[in-house]
């Protein structure tokens, strides 16, 4: 019998640690090959950690509700087969066992933060930071400090000594987001270092840079809910986006009743054919990756005074969960897909979101968001930029509607499919005319959609 180390897997880009939400298994238990021992969580996504051998739990190394990083043992399995390739009486190597268990666990490497998660189960949350050497806290000799900490100590003007003060609940002492949060949520606005809050990280008491949050009065006929972690994580990520960026809306009506009528002609051969499911949404993106091409200034993260043109289109879907909380998977090289490409991937990312079983890096690196707020019967939004974009489309609920008609023989008024289409864009980098413009092309497209389109 020899011992495997089980390891707390890397989930994705600037993920350093996940939080361990419910072990499945306990000491003792017999375990199959690929069977969930434990459930964790990220800030982007909830995973489930099989089995990489067939054996039994020797041990658990970290209790539900721990924060742990990446590479980190977090059990130990008993294992017949792990033994079977070794010399007799040899425990195999810890760089061994990792790579039969083929699980990727680099070393930790300071680098630059490019992105503040936001969601586990939720929109893909990232966030540009610009870091300077003189308000980046240093790692001291003897603690580590994780890139996330690092950077919103960077953000709340937290020095290396006041950051060398604050109690860690993490292993061996290390502070936490938690921590960090609790520690800001404290802070007297006297303290060392801090002249005002305005982390774009909020913390849970959703409070702003500059005001509390008012007090609310509660009566016996009341019913207090507790936020789950999820929504606390949206309510996080909507603030912060708010207080990063001015938002502006522009909206314009399209006529697409040429859509309708062809997704009305094409879907059930579009389905025999494809064994796929032709919804508005992939015709909607089509639009707005032609637009993105047109207006690449819109396809922009921000970065202190700098603006990063993203050479990539990775489109985001919000797409809400059956817990009534939402979710943002990406569509990666969107514009590398045809219809038929864009049709299966929405299908299967919305699938998956549905059943909470995406991967990290499926909800990533998003550089626009699309939101149809049609499907709850809404003509029209105001919604709010996933960060660190610089826009967000909304597209309403498609209505009939008494329309003129533009002909050469004359003017006329028909009953015409119109929809409501609403961009909002962030006016530090994207003005009214380059807004409006953008916004106008993709409602252009559409109503130039071939309706003889074959499939």
């Amino acid at each position: 019998m020899a011992l495997v180390d089980l390891i707390m897997p890397k989930m994705g880009e600037s993920i350093m640690e996940a939080t361990i939400l419910k072990w499945n298994k306990k000491v003792g238990d017999p375990i199959q090959m690929d069977e969930t021992v434990l459930e964790i969580a990220t800030d982007k996504v909830d995973s489930e950690i099989p089995s990489p051998v067939e054996g039994t739990l020797s041990e658990i190394l970290f209790k539900e509700g721990d924060v742990v990083e990446i590479g980190k043992t977090i059990a130990r399995i008993e294992s017949d087969a792990a033994s079977s390739n070794d010399a007799p009486g040899e425990a195999p190597a810890k760089e061994e066992i990792k790579k039969d268990i083929k699980i990727d666990t680099p070393p930790i490497v300071e680098k630059k933060k490019e992105e503040i998660p936001f969601v586990p189960q939720v929109a893909q949350v990232e966030h540009t930071s610009t870091t300077t050497a003189s308000n980046t806290p240093a790692r001291s000799a003897n603690r580590f400090y994780s890139p996330l900490v690092r950077s919103i100590a960077s953000k709340e003007n937290i020095s290396s000594a006041e950051l060398e003060t604050i109690s860690g609940s993490g292993s061996n002492g290390r502070v936490t987001k938690k921590d960090i949060l609790s520690y800001l949520a404290n802070r007297s606005s006297n303290s060392v270092g801090a002249t005002k809050v305005s982390s774009p990280v909020a913390t849970h008491a959703f409070k702003t840079s500059i005001h509390d949050a008012p007090a609310v009065s509660v009566s016996g006929a009341d019913e207090i809910i507790q936020m789950d972690r999820m929504r606390k994580m949206i309510a996080d990520h909507m603030v912060m986006s708010k207080q990063t960026s001015p938002h502006v809306t522009s909206f314009v009506e399209v006529d697409v009743t040429n859509i309708v009528n062809w997704r009305n002609k094409v879907k059930k051969d579009f389905q025999n054919k494809y064994g796929e499911k032709i919804t508005f949404t992939p015709i909607f993106m089509e639009a707005v990756i032609k637009a993105l091409r047109d207006f690449p200034r819109v396809n922009v993260s921000v970065d202190g005074d700098k603006i990063i043109v993203k050479k990539d289109i990775n489109i985001g879907m919000a797409t809400a969960l059956p817990s009534g909380n939402l979710i943002v998977p990406v569509i990666k090289k969107a514009d590398y897909l045809n219809l038929m490409g864009l049709t299966k991937s929405v299908n299967d990312l919305a699938g998956r979101a549905r059943k909470n079983a995406l991967k990290p890096d499926e909800i990533s690196g998003g550089t626009f968001t699309l939101t149809n707020v049609g499907t709850f019967g809404n003509v029209m939004g105001t919604p709010i930029i996933n960060q660190p974009q610089v826009a967000i489309l909304a597209v309403g609920a498609i209505r009939k509607k008494p329309a003129v008609i533009e002909t050469p023989e004359g003017d006329s008024i028909g009953i015409r499919q119109m929809m409501f289409l609403s961009l909002s864009y962030d006016h530090r980098v994207v003005d009214g005319f380059l807004g409006g413009s953008f916004l106008r092309r993709i409602g252009d497209y559409l109503e130039a959609f071939d309706k003889d389109l074959n499939i």
